[in-house]
């Protein structure tokens, strides 16, 4: 499904949805857009900046503070989204996302004091299946584990960040009074059916020898590609005389996001892998072991576990996406007056000149976007 949802309450669910399956990806060696050099997410210098300067309260209101280290740690995400693509934002633009950014941590605070024993269940709920949705797009739990350490972040820390939006949600929508009937669903699905037309997929397994460095993203010496050359060969005779493939793969793949997981990779559509990769996986039949496959990242050995052949998805299959997306459009549409309403009630106050300049800009931006998908 081609979900185009506008969340209100999207910071940390963007980060957790998009780019931990494009850092593994990236680490496969298949992205299309390698991360830059130096552009690692480990080093936060959100967190040097508050040891240096403290931790002070940037917004508060009755019942709730919201220090800079909260704010601190939705911008790191941000940055690593960006970073994730080979992208930086720009200063004026990441103002903006300071502003969007704070404003959203204000309003789950103040749903947060209105949320009911069902609310927060409703939340435990969505952030189980987002957990394990992410634990499926990785492979494996060593695969995730080490995308969230990559991207400086915790599961559990993740987890608790998105039970706080979850919640928030199911809060508003209860207080707004938010419905979408099955037949307003299957009206969707009737109108939109090119929304659920879902691509020729492949899963694979694969082998990387990488070719550059993966710190720098410098090329390795001649001498050292030839070696790299010589030893996939090796593999390669290896793989066609019998040997397990996936073994071979935890043994010798420079691929730390699969190699745990026997070189397994999430099934994939066209336009996500760089051509080579993509060209080579979709042209073998299932259980083929291709030759082997030069990319910019290294020497690849992909074998292909399975292949499914493009299809509309069946409206039961979607029907509860569908009725989440619905949902989200009327609560969008009917949150700005009611969510004014909290904060005046709660004596809402941002501390920080710079910040209130921010958060005034943001939303009389949002004010003036246009409505609709």
């Amino acid at each position: 499904m081609k979900n185009k949802i506008k969340l209100i309450f999207s910071a940390m669910l963007a980060v957790a949805l998009i780019v931990l399956p494009r850092a593994h990806a990236a680490t496969a060696g298949a992205s299309t857009n390698p991360a830059p050099a130096g552009a690692g997410t480990n080093a936060n210098p959100d967190a040097a900046m508050t040891a240096l300067f403290g931790d002070p309260v940037i917004a508060k209101g009755r019942g709730f503070a919201i220090k800079q280290s909260e704010l601190d740690q939705v911008l790191v995400g941000l940055r690593a989204a960006a970073a994730a693509r080979n992208q930086t934002i720009p200063p004026e633009q990441m103002t903006l996302f300071e502003g969007q950014m704070l404003n959203r941590l204000i309003q789950i605070q103040l749903l947060l004091q209105k949320a009911t024993d069902a609310d927060r269940a409703q939340g435990k709920k969505m952030v189980d299946l987002q957990m394990s949705a992410l634990l499926e797009r990785a492979g494996s739990q060593e695969a995730l584990d080490h995308q969230f350490k990559a991207l400086g972040m915790t599961a559990d820390g993740l987890s608790a960040r998105l039970s706080q939006e979850a919640t928030a949600q199911s809060v508003l929508e209860r207080e707004l009074g938010v419905t979408v009937t099955d037949a307003e669903t299957k009206k969707f699905y009737d109108d939109h059916p090119e929304e659920f037309e879902q691509p020729e997929m492949v899963h694979a397994r694969h082998i990387l020898l990488l070719t550059m460095d993966p710190a720098t993203h410098q090329p390795l010496t001649d001498d050292q590609q030839k070696a790299k050359r010589k030893q996939i060969d090796d593999i390669l005779k290896r793989v066609r005389a019998g040997e397990d493939f996936a073994k071979l793969a935890t043994q010798y793949s420079e691929d730390p996001g699969s190699k745990d997981n026997g070189g397994e990779l999430p099934a994939f559509p066209r336009g996500q892998m760089v051509p080579e990769f993509e060209a080579a996986a979709f042209a073998l039949s299932t259980n083929q072991i291709s030759d082997v496959v030069t990319t910019q990242y290294g020497y690849h050995i992909i074998q292909l576990l399975d292949k499914t052949p493009a299809k509309k998805m069946p409206y039961d299959k979607v029907a509860d996406n569908i009725k989440k997306r619905l949902t989200q459009e009327k609560t969008i549409k009917l949150a700005p007056p009611y969510l004014d309403n909290l904060k005046k009630a709660a004596g809402v106050e941002i501390t920080d000149a710079d910040l209130k300049t921010a958060a005034a800009a943001a939303e009389a931006s949002a004010a003036s976007a246009p409505s609709g998908n």
